[in-house]
């Protein structure tokens, strides 16, 4: 298993299987779906009825805002190239 990613993250994942997230892999781009199998080797997330996000950030409001979305079904997300996760619901 790589380094990069502990043991306690993958549990914490595998503990929200079923729930939908918001993984972000730069400032503007990631993806939302809900987790069907968290893998450990390679590390990373199966995620079912995932949809491409682009987000923006204006001056007056910091916060990341979905701002268009694109249907991708289920893919796999390597955690070593994840910058955020977000547990939506």
């Amino acid at each position: 298993m790589s380094e990069e990613v502990g043991l306690s993250v993958l549990h914490i994942l595998e503990r929200n299987k079923g729930k939908t997230v918001r993984v972000v892999l730069d400032r503007n781009f990631g993806f939302e779906g809900e987790i069907a199998t968290v893998s450990s080797d390679p590390p990373g997330l199966w995620l079912s009825n995932a949809d491409a996000v682009v987000m923006r950030t204006t001056l007056a409001n910091p916060l990341p805002q979905v701002v268009s979305r694109e249907d991708r079904s289920e893919l796999f997300v390597n955690l070593s190239s994840v910058q955020r996760i977000e547990i939506l619901h």
